[in-house]
């Protein structure tokens, strides 16, 4: 049985200022989830409340919702928050996109 040695505590301790908060997190395989931590241990497991994918595409993206996901610690690249205002940003621009589309009739 191993216990978590004086570098896991650091990690956890850092990781405990990003409660509650809306992060991206980087995966190893690429791929990139936002979501607002709810919880974590000392090998950076992590829960994710109201987690989506963004796939990324040019100038452009999309966000795939996977509700409450687990990831496990050594799949973790990077964690990093959100800044709100740089979020909202993006959203307003996505609805004006939409908007701008739906007076496309494809039919």
């Amino acid at each position: 049985m191993s216990w978590a040695g004086p570098e896991d505590v650091y990690l956890s301790t850092s990781l405990a200022s990003y409660l509650d908060k809306k992060l991206l997190v980087l995966l190893r395989d690429g791929r990139k989830l936002l979501g607002i931590l709810r919880s974590f241990d000392q090998f950076a497991n992590a829960v994710l409340e109201g987690a989506c994918e963004r796939v990324i595409v040019g100038d452009l993206y999309c966000d795939i919702p996977l509700g409450l996901y687990v990831i496990r610690g050594e799949n973790v690249v990077l964690i990093g928050e959100l800044a709100q205002k740089a979020e909202r940003e993006a959203s307003d621009l996505k609805g004006t996109m939409r908007k701008r589309m739906e007076f496309l009739d494809m039919d």
